[in-house]
């Protein structure tokens, strides 16, 4: 019996301590998480949400081109994208 109790002791020992452990990374990968995430917000909130009104003589294909990339860029999100497409084109 004492062999028996000082196995569920130790298992519960170890239980707890990897718990512990668990507990703690997870806490600490979410705040980094979260101060990039607070890092990348200012650079990303600045940008324009829609091009900049494309140069007079600019074609339609070369306005494309620069949704592309900034879609690429990850400025724009695919919905963005394709209501802008959808403006250009119906000019």
């Amino acid at each position: 019996m004492p062999g028996l109790l000082r196995g569920m002791a130790r298992t519960a020992v170890v239980a707890g301590t990897a718990t512990a452990v668990s507990n703690r990374v997870s806490r600490r990968q979410a705040s980094r998480w979260s101060e990039q995430e607070g890092q990348a917000a200012p650079v990303a909130e600045p940008a324009p949400a829609q091009p900049a009104p494309a140069q007079s003589g600019a074609s339609t294909i070369d306005q494309l081109k620069e949704l592309g990339e900034l879609k690429a860029q990850g400025i724009l999100t695919e919905d963005e994208f394709a209501a802008q497409k959808a403006k250009l084109l119906a000019q």
